[in-house]
Order: C-alpha cells, then sequence, then structure tokens
C-alpha cells in the first residue's frame, strides 16, 4: 500500500482507496449525523436498497444476529448481503453477498464511483464506506439486505434507509460520549432505527422505558422478548416460541440463543422461518469469527471480542460451563481505553488462573499499566506485557495440554492475534 497517495487519481487498488478515505477522515475519528451522508445518498439514491431490508442495531449481538438471518435466507435459496463492521482481518468482510466477501476489483470502482458523486461533500470513513456499500447493494438486486448499525441509530450513516423491520439485539453502557451516559438515553438514541408503522423487533432482555415510549410514539408494530415472543434453554437443548409459530428441542448454538431468538421473529415478520429440520441442521454450523472462536483444541485456544460488560458477562458464563474441563483457564487481554475496563473485567475474576495484560499500540490502546491497575484485587497472577502479538507467540509456546487460552478485549486484539495465528499455523 502505498503511502504517498494525495488525491483520488492516484488510487488503482483497495488499500489505496482505503488509505486515501483515512487520509482525509481517521477510521477511529467519530462524526455522527445525517446531513453529509444524505447530501450524497440524494444524489445516487443509495438510500434505495433492493428487496426487504432489516436495519440491526445494539450494543451486542449485532454480529451475530445478522449472521444468524443471512444463514437461514441463503438456505432457503433467498439473495441475501450483508454490511457489517468492524472487519478482522480483511476489509472485504464488511460486505457479504450470497455469504461471499466483495472482491477488491468490485470494491475499487465502487469506490471511485462515490468519490465522483460526492464532489466537495466531505465524508467520515464509515460514512464513506456505508456509500460504496449500498452502491454495491444495489446494483446486486437482491431479495434482503440486513444492515447492521454502526454507531447508535439515530444519527449513524445506515440511518438513511427505510427499513422493512428494525431490531434493537441487546442496550447496555458504550461509547458513552457519543450515546450518552445512561441506559435509558442509549435506548433512545438505539431505537432511531424504528420506523412508523413498521415492525419493531427487541431483543433486549431489560428494556428501558425510552425504547417501548418510542415505539409506542411511532406506533410499531413492536415484538419484544419475553412479553411477544419467548426462549428458553436447558443444559441440552432450547426452544422458542413466537404467536402461532414454535420450535422444541433444538440442539445448543455457539452463538448466543438470545440473538438467535431475535432472530427467528424477523424471519417470521418476513414470513421466512424455517421448517424445523432446515433450522436444526443450520444451527450446528452458525457461527462468527471472534465470538467465541475455538482456534484450536488442545491446548485449547478461544477468540471473542468481548469488549463492554454485557459482552464480558455472557463470555463469563461461557467459560464457567467449561472451566471443569481446564485446569487453568489463562486470560490475554487488549482492551480500548475509553471502555469501560473494570466493569469489563469483573465477571472475569473468578475464572481466570491468571492475566496476561498487553498494551494496544493504538491510538484509543490502553496501556498495560491501565490494565493492571483494574487487576490489582484479582487473586490470580496479573502479568503485564508490551504488545499483544508477542504475547500470544510467547503463551503458545507456554500452554501446557490441560489449558485454555481466552483472548479477549477488542477487534484490534482479537484481529492481531487471528491473523499472527494464520500466519504462523
Amino acid at each position: 500500500m502505498s503511502t504517498t497517495i494525495i488525491n483520488s487519481q492516484s488510487c488503482q487498488t483497495l488499500d489505496d482507496w482505503l488509505y486515501y478515505i483515512e487520509q482525509s477522515h481517521p477510521i477511529d475519528k467519530i462524526e455522527l449525523g445525517l446531513a453529509r451522508v444524505e447530501a450524497v445518498a440524494n444524489k445516487g439514491q443509495l438510500q434505495h436498497l433492493p428487496g426487504k431490508k432489516v436495519l440491526i442495531a445494539g450494543t451486542n449481538g449485532k454480529g451475530t444476529t445478522a449472521r444468524c438471518i443471512e444463514q437461514l435466507l441463503l438456505a432457503q435459496g433467498a439473495t441475501v448481503g450483508v454490511y457489517s463492521s468492524p472487519h478482522l482481518l480483511r476489509f472485504n468482510e464488511r460486505l457479504r453477498i450470497n455469504g461471499q466477501d466483495v472482491a477488491d476489483n468490485d470494491w475499487v470502482a465502487a469506490f471511485a464511483y462515490i468519490e465522483q458523486l460526492r464532489g466537495d461533500i466531505g465524508l467520515t470513513y464509515f460514512e464513506f464506506t456505508t456509500l460504496v456499500s449500498f452502491h454495491l447493494l444495489r446494483q446486486a438486486k437482491l431479495d434482503y439486505c440486513i444492515i447492521e448499525v454502526g454507531l447508535g441509530g439515530r444519527l449513524d450513516a445506515t440511518n438513511i434507509i427505510q427499513p422493512d423491520v428494525s431490531v434493537i439485539t441487546t442496550i447496555d453502557l458504550d461509547h458513552q460520549d457519543w450515546l450518552g451516559n445512561d441506559r435509558n438515553v442509549i435506548g433512545r438514541e438505539k431505537a432511531g432505527v424504528f420506523r412508523a408503522d413498521a415492525v419493531a423487533v427487541i431483543g433486549e432482555l431489560d428494556v428501558p422505558p425510552s425504547v417501548i415510549a418510542y415505539a409506542k410514539e411511532l406506533n410499531c408494530d413492536s415484538r419484544v422478548v419475553n412479553k411477544d415472543y419467548t426462549y428458553s434453554v436447558t443444559a441440552n437443548s432450547w426452544s422458542w416460541h413466537s404467536g402461532d409459530d414454535a420450535y422444541t428441542d433444538l440442539p445448543l448454538p455457539s452463538i448466543p440463543a438470545q440473538n438467535i431468538a431475535c432472530s427467528l421473529v424477523v424471519l417470521q415478520q418476513l414470513q421466512q422461518l424455517p421448517t424445523a429440520s432446515l433450522l436444526r441442521a443450520e444451527l450446528k454450523n452458525i457461527s462468527l469469527v471472534g465470538r467465541m472462536q475455538w482456534l484450536q483444541s488442545q491446548p485449547a485456544i478461544i477468540l471473542d471480542v468481548a469488549h463492554n460488560p454485557q459482552s464480558a458477562q455472557y463470555l463469563a458464563q461461557q467459560l464457567s460451563q467449561l472451566s471443569s474441563q481446564y485446569k487453568r483457564i489463562i486470560a490475554l487481554v487488549g482492551m480500548l481505553k475509553d471502555k469501560d475496563i473494570e466493569h469489563t473485567l469483573l465477571p472475569l475474576l473468578p475464572i481466570m488462573s491468571q492475566w496476561h495484560v498487553a498494551t494496544l499500540a493504538v491510538p484509543r490502546g490502553a496501556t498495560s499499566q491501565q490494565l493492571a491497575q483494574v487487576l490489582t484485587g484479582s487473586t490470580a497472577e496479573v502479568i503485564q506485557h508490551n504488545d499483544v502479538v508477542s504475547t500470544f507467540k510467547q503463551l503458545r509456546q507456554q500452554l501446557q495440554a490441560e489449558d485454555l487460552l481466552v483472548v479477549l478485549g477488542s477487534f484490534v486484539t482479537v484481529s492481531a492475534v487471528l491473523s499472527d495465528y494464520k500466519e504462523t499455523k
């Protein structure tokens, strides 16, 4: 990738385009608002995506919910596009069309189109890539478009579309600098994806009043967990029920049942519920990179992007079920300093036998010292490191057969470890 690109005419590859747009607006610089993205979208009618649209907001669970909907639609013969962020290894992961990441050449052509379309309108990195993805989705003429919100909902660039079904997966404290400092305020921001007289699916188990109030204000056809649909999980199976539809004796999934239950309601509203036999078959294969992802089994290594209290609590529950199988559970943690580090790591304290905390060498990265300070109350050993990758290499050499290494804390952390693992495997 060139480091001397100063204008779009110099861009020949996807890496060139990504460097060019980051030159103008760094990827970690966030500016919420719809004025810029709407102005460009209006020029090319980019907000009018093909087929049925599902817009998914939420603190956690957006990716797994989108993947579940996608896989169950594809299994029924539909054509499906999914736009998500961030990516772990390659930018191409941000847009899947019929289960395949979009190829470099298609991205390059789409970036050139949006660059010409925008004229002198400045765009953030996320706005630019969202418009490029919407252009590609329009070209694909799909049956369904599944769109993940980047941040919040009300002012997120993805919110220029008119969804047939809007979704809130979960609501927790995260991104407080932009969304607010309590769940009621954050919930209202996420409820900005709702549309008047349209379907709103709410998977959050403890729904803030602001979300319900806004859904009523818009006269949404709301589908709320534990009110309009239910699910239950046992040691060996789980079940789901919504109106006249129900599934029982389903195999336990590798992603949260809460998100699958939410996905099934979305499919119900789209009149695309799978048969029970198809659902059981597909549940065995639904997974998402970086979410309780097993890299290897002996010695065991799991990757999870858990980076806020809610996602860490889920990870802790899963690890608790596995703890009897291992002599030691070892954590490798790298986090961003603007996250709630203390309350993210707190649920994991009783589980970890040893902590390896590493500095993330990115603008928002927390230092190993900052992470170690939060763990001063831990009875387990806490060891500080300068970077994630060298620590991972070291731990891989030291792991014993009955150990489980858990890599967590950030997409940045998991991406670095996954990349190293693939290179050295």
